[in-house]
């Protein structure tokens, strides 16, 4: 058994639902591993089965067969809680708290008491950017954006080698997602493993070192964000001054719409137009190296999972 932060091999969940209880597959044959260190974002589409995994490793859901391990500790067992923190999709909080209140209460529960509690729960709103005036505000007055920022202060109050996050980013504006952005890199250079789902696919390219795709609550890719997006084929753009007859094209090159632009499939195809371009003393003005994004490889893997 390596020492990876989560394990997960072949697991599958059932839910069941409805009056006759039928039994829905939510999870199909899920595996990955997260090495400690790892900065591992989790995408796929609405009832894909993210926010289930997510339950399953934090010991919330059981789970009918496979294995899971988190740092080496099955999560049916308490003490796999010890080093993990965890803030969900939409936390709820007792809203008559403070911001201030609940972090103590939280803090509490996981040990910290006096100037150490103190300490941790400023650095945790400095890290978060919610040392403002509304930390001392009811809790429900708070909006979506706020409540995001004092569910993942709560998370990392116990200063925890795994955090796991549900989300972290939705309902939170430009600003608080750079902030929650900045705040998952520097936890991250302090050596933190961090796990988290998200819609946001720009965000999870921006920062993640590795990423697994969920689509129907099966793993459709799993690895770097280059290698998922450098496995879908790499397109060229080319743009010439001038114009190239459609029948004279070389092999692999379409025209894109406008006389001047191409779009060529594979390197190969770029070096024929080139070559083609040079020898007929046509001069080509600009190149784009095109690959496509996290979001047109999901959007791409979903329709395939429904057609």
């Amino acid at each position: 058994m390596g020492d990876s932060m989560i394990k997960i091999e072949h697991l599958h969940k059932t839910y069941r639902s409805g009056f006759l209880m039928k039994p829905k597959l939510a999870l199909k044959d899920v595996s990955f591993s997260v090495e400690p260190g790892c900065v591992y974002g989790f995408i796929g589409p609405n009832g894909a089965g993210k926010s289930t995994t997510i339950k399953v490793l934090t010991g919330l859901l059981n789970f009918d067969s496979g294995k899971v391990l988190v740092n080496g500790i099955s999560p049916r067992d308490v003490k796999s809680r010890r080093f993990v923190g965890y803030s969900p999709e939409q936390p709820y909080f007792y809203d008559y708290l403070t911001g201030r209140e609940l972090l103590r209460f939280y803090g509490k529960l996981v040990g910290l008491d006096g100037a150490e509690l103190d300490k941790r729960i400023e650095w945790a709103l400095e890290l978060l950017h919610a040392n403002k005036d509304w930390i001392d505000r009811r809790l429900r007055s708070y909006s979506k954006g706020m409540m995001q920022r004092v569910g993942i202060a709560q998370a990392i109050l116990s200063k925890p080698k795994l955090l796991i996050l549900d989300e972290p980013m939705s309902g939170l504006d430009p600003m608080g997602r750079r902030d929650v952005r900045e705040a998952i890199m520097e936890l991250n250079r302090d050596g933190v493993t961090i796990f988290y789902s998200s819609h946001l696919l720009s965000d999870v390219e921006s920062i993640s070192h590795k990423v697994a795709m969920i689509v129907d609550g099966r793993i459709v890719r799993e690895g770097t964000v280059d290698d998922i997006t450098e496995s879908c084929g790499v397109e060229y753009h080319v743009r010439i001054r001038g114009a190239i007859p459609e029948k004279d094209l070389p092999q692999g090159v379409s025209p894109a719409g406008h006389p001047e632009d191409f779009v060529c499939e594979d390197d190969a195809a770029r070096d024929r137009l080139l070559r083609f371009c040079l020898d007929k003393g046509i001069a080509v003005e600009k190149m784009d190296h095109k690959r496509p994004s996290l979001e047109d490889i999901l959007t791409e893997e979903i329709a395939r999972a429904d057609a």
